[in-house]
């Protein structure tokens, strides 16, 4: 276990061994003991770690959360690690680490290299994440870039916490989505030809299909126009069908995004899976035929209604398609946990899912889905909607192309997924401190040509004394550096991969400040040993930082 996690974990122990001991010893009424976590105290004056158990005791005792305080610090064996042990208002307990524990981390940090913060409490469990799954219909937007840079930084951190990790991208490729889109190429690529053609009322009228039609038909040329309309529509769709995915494709790892497994909707009726899905839903008692269709009774798991499975002309539904694809995921190729991102329109279609994978024998719990907030794209304070390009909407490779991958991740990554978001491009373009982006990398460069200096004064630093690294902004960098560890198992444990991008921030901040006080390159050569070690650990750790996020860590700016 990685040292600042356990360090964590004595101390939630510690606590729990005081109030039992207090409790043996009538020293405080014998209640059921309260979850007992640590924190890190806003005012790092107050120490490195505190805990509200006084206060959570009080309110179940009656006692007061000062007076417990003081009976529970009396009771703790000293820990290696603890510098001091205090008491403060109104009923907190702070913990402050020992100067010489923190300084050996840097060693720690340097011997760990890139693996620093990786750590086994996933213990190998299957997990699936899926994310993007956009009807391959049209390019991907913005929105769909915010899904998949959180479903990516999730899978790296997941990752990293020692969980077996599936990236995967569901493609709709069939139903009447398709079908839709296949009619409106026909219809784009005869208009080419002259034909008053007209696409379907549901159809699909970006330009975006009318380039598409053009790049086929130099491509191909007008054979299709001498088939039969099916025969026609079939093949030509499926050339586009191919074309888009590959531009999504494209497009996502021009974000920086891949998948190991691209799962074809299509593959679940071929394979048998939606007919063994609605088998076992049907042996459970949950299929009902009425009203022309086939449902699936949602109300008998406490649902507000029920839902249709299959429509009266036989076609399944998208919820039909989506029981077959996790029965899929669940009972057949057996990960342990699925975690969906979807975009705020399927906020409504959690609670039936849910409700159906229990119906199939699996517990919901197994089962997460997180949903992506709308963003809104503007120039400073000017609302952007139609792309200059086209005249459509803005697409995402517009996005990138403008202001850099690097940009989009941290940008998507700095809020809260159930948090609607402004995306400003032109503080994303900004090279200024104002700009969060720039800011936490030209920290990563800075150090990387402190570093560079070294390397060509031919400095020898591998047997610097870290023991020297005494000073408030020196003690109060490696503070930070040695969170990364806690911020992957938040994440692990939230699912919000937000709190890099948080961390980013801080880890940046904090040696910016470091920087300005302290001279890491100076006339005393076995001071300057220390620090270039330190500095070269707070690389080492913004670097980690920064690919788990999948970012650069850029060597200049």
């Amino acid at each position: 276990m990685n040292d600042v996690i356990a360090v964590k974990r004595r101390l939630i122990e510690t606590l729990s061994e005081a109030a039992s001991k207090a409790q043996e010893m009538g020293k405080l009424p014998a209640v059921a003991l309260p979850e007992i976590t640590v924190e890190h105290p806003p005012n790092s004056g107050h120490g490195d770690y505190a805990s509200s158990l006084p206060l959570k005791l009080a309110r179940a005792t009656g006692s007061n959360p000062m007076a417990i305080a003081r009976e529970m610090v009396g009771l703790m064996a000293p820990a290696a690690e603890i510098a001091s042990i205090a008491v403060a208002p109104p009923g907190f307990i702070n913990f402050t680490l020992k100067d010489d524990w923190l300084t050996r981390q840097v060693d720690g940090i340097l011997a760990a290299k890139d693996a620093y913060g990786n750590m086994t409490i996933g213990q190998g469990t299957r997990v699936q994440v899926e994310f993007v799954s956009v009807n391959p219909t049209g390019p991907l937007h913005v929105g769909h870039g915010r899904g998949a840079i959180l479903g990516s930084t999730l899978a790296n951190v997941l990752a990293a916490a020692g969980y077996d990790v599936t990236k995967e991208y569901y493609i709709n490729d069939a139903g009447n989505q398709i079908d839709a889109f296949y009619r409106s190429l026909y219809a784009r690529y005869q208009q080419a030809f002259g034909i008053a053609a007209g696409v379907p009322a549901n159809g699909y009228v970006g330009n975006y299909m009318i380039d598409l039609a053009k790049e086929i038909i130099a491509e191909e040329g007008n054979k299709f126009l001498t088939l039969p309309e099916r025969e026609a529509i079939a093949r030509l769709g499926e050339i586009g069908l191919k074309k888009m995915i590959a531009q999504i494709t494209s497009d996502l790892e021009l974000l920086g995004v891949t998948f190991d497994v691209w799962f074809s909707e299509r593959s679940l009726y071929q394979g048998g899976q939606y007919e063994k899905a609605m088998s076992l839903l049907k042996q459970g008692g949950y299929i009902a035929e009425k009203e022309g269709a086939t449902w699936f009774e949602s109300t008998a798991l406490g649902e507000d209604k029920d839902n249709v499975v299959v429509r009266g002309d036989g076609s399944p539904t998208y919820f039909a398609a989506d029981i077959a694809y996790h029965y899929n995921k669940f009972l057949e190729r057996r990960f342990d946990k699925v975690i969906n991102i979807w975009g705020a329109d399927h906020q409504g279609h959690v609670s039936r899912m849910k409700a159906v994978i229990g119906a199939l024998g699996i517990s919901p719990e197994r089962f997460k889905v997180i949903i992506s907030q709308m963003v809104t794209l503007r120039r400073g304070s000017e609302l952007v909607k139609i792309s200059k390009r086209s005249g459509d909407l803005i697409t995402l490779r517009e996005v990138i192309e403008e202001v850099g991958a690097d940009a989009c991740r941290f940008i998507f990554l700095s809020r809260s997924a159930d948090a609607q978001m402004d995306f400003d491009l032109e503080l994303a373009k900004k090279e200024s401190m104002d700009n969060p982006v720039y800011y936490v990398q030209y920290a990563h460069a800075r150090i990387a040509s402190i570093m560079k200096f070294a390397q060509q004064d031919q400095m020898d630093f591998s047997d610097g004394d870290v023991s020297l690294l005494t000073t408030e902004p020196e003690l109060a960098l490696i503070r930070k550096m040695v969170l990364l560890p806690e911020v992957i198992e938040v994440v692990t444990e939230t699912m919000e991969p937000h709190h890099l991008a948080y961390y980013a921030q801080d880890l940046a901040t904090v040696f910016h400040s470091f920087y300005k006080q302290c001279r890491v390159v100076s006339d005393d050569k076995v001071l300057t040993r220390a620090r270039l070690k330190l500095v070269q650990a707070a690389k080492s750790v913004l670097a980690r930082t920064l690919t788990l996020m999948g970012m650069q860590a850029l060597e200049k700016m």
